[in-house]
């Protein structure tokens, strides 16, 4: 199964070689290949588009949430888990931990 970050990826690469191929052939003044080279970036942007919305459809990936929408999110979350018996600083420690993991895997390692 091919991810749509993947497809994403490809996509990029195919606009990218796609538009050097517009300049390239419209510049040596062979139209119908300018032309293809077009509707090739055409149709990679549109597979694009399709694999972002199936995936968000299907739930394989999130959507994203505004910042406050994300903390309400996630405060009824622990609020849910508390009601279910789990200890509350506990639970915002675990949070915490989270967070911290997640600015550690985003920020660049340094060498």
């Amino acid at each position: 199964m091919i991810s749509a970050r993947t497809v994403k990826l490809s996509a990029i690469g195919v606009c990218v070689v796609g538009i050097a191929g517009m300049i390239v052939t419209s510049a040596t003044d062979h139209n119908g290949a300018a032309i293809t080279f077009g509707i090739v970036t055409a149709v990679a942007i549109l597979c694009s588009m399709v694999a972002t919305s199936v995936a968000a459809s299907a739930g394989i990936i999130e959507p994203v949430y505004p910042p406050d929408q994300l903390a309400a999110r996630v405060e009824q979350q622990i609020e849910s888990l508390v009601e279910t018996g789990a200890e509350e600083q506990a639970v915002r420690q675990l949070v915490g931990e989270a967070v911290r993991l997640g600015r550690a895997i985003s920020q660049p390692t340094p060498q």
